[in-house]
């Protein structure tokens, strides 16, 4: 960044009362600063939100756009994520990106130069796994989590749902937990570009939960908690969530616990806008 005439910008777009979307933004901004990168947060109406974003994508003072998500919780809120000019986009939420994450195809150009975006918080999870041990680099690039069985709680379209996805991309068999079912994400080895396929099933996380390695929770709501009775005796137990989603019981069955990411979800949104100002530069 030293060696840089310009500064990398990142504009965050507060368009909702989430307290703890509030927080994200203040500690994006304080750990920006330390690390030289430039932070503006807007605080707009929703119903202004899409003018604020075609700005932003315009604007040639802008390196990178964040979006607060929720703003509405529905299929509007994928109508804004894709409004995001791909180029600017760090928190990799936008069709062209997503795109590429569910194809398993890492990369942005056919030389293999440019890597695409990943979701911060996803990535921040897969980068707290590696590092604690449960990726094993022995295997294959790609394979590194073959063995492995997951279970993330939550299936959102920003966190829970790409998550799973990347993490049955390296190999593993994930148990996608969400409301309303269950699903099997799993690499399709007969696919020609080997992504993973989503199977439903009629399983009840008592069923599945046991069978887990790793257990990821990340239900926005206090009143949600994993039973520890049901983890798995060894279990690495991660929580993405706001709020603490495993009972403090888990101390006592999990070999590795880990309450938080967000402190890596931030690293992960430097490292985001930086690889997209040296694309734009």
């Amino acid at each position: 960044v030293s060696q840089k005439d310009t500064k990398p910008k990142l504009v965050g777009f507060l368009a909702n009362d989430d307290i703890y979307a509030e927080k994200y933004a203040q500690s994006s901004s304080k750990h920006l600063a330390e690390a030289g990168l430039a932070f503006e947060l807007r605080q707009v109406p929703r119903e202004s939100l899409e003018d604020e974003i075609r700005q932003a994508n315009t604007d040639d003072n802008v390196s990178g756009i964040l979006v607060y998500y929720p703003v509405y919780g529905d299929d509007r809120d994928q109508k804004l994520q894709d409004l995001v000019d791909p180029t600017k986009d760090v928190e990799g939420l936008n069709v062209v990106y997503n795109g590429k994450l569910y194809n398993n195809d890492r990369f942005l150009d056919g030389e293999k130069t440019r890597k695409a975006i990943l979701p911060c918080t996803p990535l921040a999870v897969v980068k707290v796994l590696d590092h604690i041990g449960v990726y094993n680099h022995t295997l294959p690039y790609g394979d590194h989590l073959r063995g492995k069985t997951i279970a993330v709680v939550n299936r959102s379209e920003v966190v829970g749902r790409p998550l799973a996805a990347l993490l049955a991309n390296d190999g593993a068999k994930v148990y996608s937990i969400d409301i309303n079912d269950i699903q099997i994400y799993e690499r399709d080895q007969k696919a020609s570009i080997n992504s993973h396929t989503a199977t439903k099933t009629d399983f009840k996380p008592e069923d599945v939960i046991p069978l887990c390695d790793v257990v990821i929770t990340g239900v926005p709501t206090a009143a949600y908690k994993m039973p520890t009775r049901l983890l798995k005796p060894g279990v690495v137990a991660v929580n993405f969530a706001s709020v603490r989603n495993f009972e403090p019981e888990v101390k006592d069955v999990a070999s590795i616990y880990v309450p938080s990411v967000g402190k890596v979800t931030v690293s992960m949104l430097q490292r985001n806008l930086l690889r997209l100002f040296n694309y734009q530069h």
